[in-house]
């Protein structure tokens, strides 16, 4: 089934599926799990709009000839008017809705191809490397940067982050980002990931919890 923006009850919600642009090293513990440098300036990705998809539904994993897939769970943010060279009070107004999303990355083949200098698409944008949640109305978010959020798998925590923590705020990136990229109504900006990444297998199950707000269940299927 393709994929449509929902908001956490379900309901569909009537804005367009457009681009993912992700933010990586945004959390200094993630940086230092995997050794890397704290940067100047938001490291900017993308993930096409294929790579959605929703959360609840079984997860399915690329072939494990490409290596392992990692979990990366991030807020994700739901565009609802353009922004370009934008203030932060416009992007504060631009902000449809607050999500999760996991950022499923190839980890091994990620790591080869940054010891090449090549770009990370094949390890980040594949069919299905973002599946996400349904989105809460940013009317019901009273504090974009205190938002707790956390992944279980097999009832063991594997991931746990609040926004406070961020070396970027939501704000501050979207307004940056804008400078670079335009997003329209419809895209989607994955904040960054906390520590705690790692391996998914085959009938994994996990829990998703955005603390006083949501929590949804998934599985991992296994191969695609």
């Amino acid at each position: 089934m393709a994929y449509l923006h929902k908001s956490i009850s379900g309901q569909a919600i009537q804005l367009p599926v457009g681009k993912v642009v992700c933010v990586g090293r945004n959390y200094v513990d993630h940086v230092k799990e995997l050794g890397n440098e704290v940067p100047d300036n938001p490291l900017l990705f993308m993930k096409p709009a294929t790579s959605l998809c929703d959360v609840n539904d079984p997860i399915l994993l690329p072939s494990d000839t490409l290596g392992s897939c990692h979990n990366e769970l991030e807020v994700a943010i739901l565009i609802q008017s353009p922004l370009k060279n934008a203030s932060q009070n416009e992007c504060l107004a631009a902000i449809y809705g607050v999500g999760l999303a996991l950022d499923l990355t190839l980890r091994d083949l990620q790591a080869k191809l940054k010891s090449k200098g090549l770009p990370w698409e094949r390890a980040k944008a594949f069919d299905g490397a973002c599946p996400v949640s349904g989105f809460l109305e940013i009317e019901n978010v009273p504090d974009l940067q205190n938002l707790e959020f956390s992944l279980q798998i097999n009832q063991q925590l594997r991931q746990q982050g609040n926004t406070s923590l961020m070396i970027w705020d939501v704000v501050s990136l979207l307004s940056q980002i804008s400078e670079i990229f335009t997003l329209l109504p419809g895209d989607i900006v994955l904040t960054g990931t906390p520590k705690g990444v790692g391996p998914l297998y085959a009938d994994d199950e996990l829990s998703l919890n955005l603390h006083d707000h949501f929590s949804l269940n998934s599985k991992v299927l296994g191969e695609k």
